[in-house]
């Protein structure tokens, strides 16, 4: 790896870091103005609020996607011997282009809306499971096991809202999504600058 390329992997996981951090910010500053029923709403609810909420939710969501590709180009990088790892990582940057769909088309942009927060989630649990398998066949056994956990935990609530529809809202399985997709982005952005700490030492 070259010191360009270096210093780009570098960057690119201080994004994947930063970005999470972003939206969740946003996400919860956002929730901080009632009313918002984590049982009835769901977290796109936001995105049509009047006065400061709305730009808030949707331009973190901008914002943090944006990140999210960067630090997606930096991970292909990262695998770019690994053909089917690659091919998650793709998978995953549509899930960022996604995502920052949901902020340009808030709530009341229908069907824009519907497709961008349903493409965010389907390419995200695809992403991981591409991933996942990709690590496990290079033998990557943490990075792989700990990305099908996530994938997972980002699928189950989703499975059991449309199995038994526990809460009327979508918040709380977009939320556990959205953490599971989280923590993935911060613990890759850590390992991408740790091997690169490593191969710079």
């Amino acid at each position: 790896m070259s010191h360009k390329e270096h210093a780009w992997v570098r960057l690119s996981g201080i994004m994947g870091i930063i970005a999470p951090i972003v939206a969740f910010t946003c996400i919860l500053f956002s929730i901080a103005y009632p009313p918002f029923s984590w049982t009835d709403n769901a977290l796109s609810d936001l995105g049509v609020k009047e006065g400061i909420v709305a730009p808030l939710f949707n331009g973190g969501l901008v914002i943090s996607g944006i990140l999210a590709m960067i630090f997606a180009a930096g991970l292909l990088k990262l695998l770019d011997e690994n053909i089917i790892g690659k091919i998650g990582v793709l998978v995953f940057a549509l899930a960022a282009l996604a995502l920052i769909t949901v902020g340009v088309f808030p709530e009341n942009a229908e069907p824009m809306h519907y497709f961008a927060s349903v493409s965010f989630f389907a390419f995200f649990l695809i992403a991981m499971l591409v991933i996942a398998s990709s690590s496990l066949y290079a033998k990557s056994v943490r990075i792989g096991l700990f990305t099908l956990i996530v994938a997972i935990i980002a699928a189950a609530p989703w499975a059991i809202e449309f199995s038994v529809r526990f809460v009327p809202g979508v918040a709380i399985p977009e939320a556990i999504s959205a953490v599971a997709a989280s923590v993935w982005c911060v613990a890759l952005g850590i390992t991408m600058l740790s091997k690169t700490s490593q191969s710079h030492s």
